[in-house]
């Protein structure tokens, strides 16, 4: 671990390329090919709304996106006006999957664990001392989904296909069960159960409920199976009893919950690429989602019928962020933009340009959003306006969800330059030493 005062030239107030694109409420939706290259227009704030709407988050209970529900939606976190770098975990990634990395969790008593594609999960003080450090998949490509914490416990998945909880304090393996080939999504902790997308190299998945507290299958829906590696994350939505789930296969697939049985399947363009490798959001009745297909939709949970897409302009990896105040859906696409979307409608309120393509989640808080960029960038915007705050520079892609807690930034990037097959690390120009970071307020 690297301990650094400050960022030399990684925060800055403008960027040369990154711009505001505003839409006002009904503009046609952009077609493929022009988002990101409409050019700079008046901006308008997002009204606030207050829909009322709540995300349902389990008690003793912290995940990926924070709710069941999968907003990424942080009401009480603030985002500085300014930050710093606190510290650096070394070599956490170091792998050349592109897939997005994986993110920190928040411990009960004040720490963190850091997953990486190495195949470890680092736990940490918040001053960034090492408290433990528990291999999984140290041979193949690691851990990309971001662990679940309950009881007492870290419940994460591996790409050897493995479901490990691990002891929140010691570090020590509890239990493993082999659920398939690989897991690259991130788990859901409800009720005691995990809710898994799980991969097969047939190319085949499934979906499963797993108990929490011997990894024992609840349920496994064997006529139902997502056919071309669930990558995607799945979520619950309570109010409408469904669970849903996307697939390579550009299939949603919603089944009713608590007590699952098939309900129906919606299947995005299939006239080319049209696979679902992000997490699925529910809101108001709807499923969020992107597709590689150059769209982001909304699907009705109730019957799984479309209620409105917005085609950007290139394919869509990103997962969506919920923002009930403003009633807007925040995603982000290969062409490079973030983009601000009526969640009701699916119009443009703004998109935000960066240099290369969105695979990560934003992250929305009480007045900001945060997103990370393959252009090696992390950026802090205001939510309302998209309005550029900061930005902090790496040495490589920040494709992990940011998150913050108590009031500090954890994120992590993928190895700059990884050893692809048949190369070694230690040959010229190969640098894997992909860092976590910890961001502060700048005094």
């Amino acid at each position: 671990m690297a301990d650094e005062s400050h960022v030399s030239g990684a925060l800055e107030r403008t960027h040369s390329r990154r711009r505001v694109l505003q839409a006002a409420a009904g503009a046609v939706t952009a077609t493929a090919g022009m988002a990101g290259c409409l050019g700079r227009t008046e901006r308008e704030a997002i009204p606030r709304v207050e829909t009322g709407l709540e995300q349902t988050i389990p008690d003793g209970v912290v995940q990926f996106r924070r709710s069941l529900e999968r907003w990424g939606y942080y009401p009480d976190a603030t985002v500085p006006d300014d930050v710093t770098r606190d510290w650096r975990l070394d070599r956490l990634n170091t792998g050349s999957h592109t897939a997005a990395k994986a993110s920190a969790v928040p411990l009960p008593d004040g720490g963190l664990v850091f997953p990486g594609d190495t195949g470890f999960l680092v736990a940490l003080d918040a001053d960034g001392e090492e408290r433990w450090r528990t291999g999984t998949d140290t041979d193949g490509r690691g851990i990309h989904g971001t662990p679940a914490v309950a009881d007492g416990r870290v419940y994460v998945g591996a790409y050897d296909g493995e479901l490990y909880a691990v002891d929140a304090e010691s570090g020590d393996i509890d239990w493993q069960t082999n659920l398939g080939g690989s897991i690259g999504s991130s788990p859901l902790y409800h009720d005691g159960t995990l809710v898994m997308a799980v991969e097969y190299s047939d190319p085949e998945g499934s979906t499963f409920i797993v108990d929490a507290s011997d990894g024992s299958v609840v349920w496994e829906d064997p006529q139902h199976r997502p056919t071309d590696h669930p990558h995607s994350t799945p979520a619950v939505d309570l109010e409408s009893g469904r669970l849903v789930c996307g697939s390579n296969d550009g299939i949603l697939y919603g089944w009713s919950y608590p007590d699952p049985e098939f309900e129906w399947s919606f299947e995005t363009d299939d006239s080319g690429s049209n696979q679902i490798k992000g997490p699925i959001a529910t809101y108001d009745g709807g499923a969020y989602f992107g597709s590689w297909d150059h769209r982001v939709y909304r699907v009705n949970l109730a019957d799984g019928t479309e209620d409105w897409s917005y085609e950007t302009g290139d394919l869509v990896m990103s997962g969506p962020a919920l923002d009930p105040v403003l009633d807007t859906v925040f995603i982000g696409s290969h062409d490079g933009n973030l983009y601000a979307l009526d969640a009701q409608s699916g119009d443009r309120h703004w998109s935000f340009e960066t240099d290369r393509a969105i695979i990560d989640c934003p992250t929305v808080t009480d007045e900001r959003v945060l997103v990370g960029s393959k252009d090696t960038t992390l950026y802090a915007l205001e939510k309302r306006t998209g309005e550029l705050v900061w930005t902090v520079d790496n040495d490589g892609n920040v494709t992990s969800t940011p998150r913050v807690i108590d009031g500090a930034i954890y994120y992590a990037e993928r190895a700059p330059n990884p050893p692809e097959d048949g190369e070694d690390a230690s040959d010229e120009g190969i640098d894997d030493d992909g860092g976590g970071y910890k961001l502060v307020a700048a005094e």
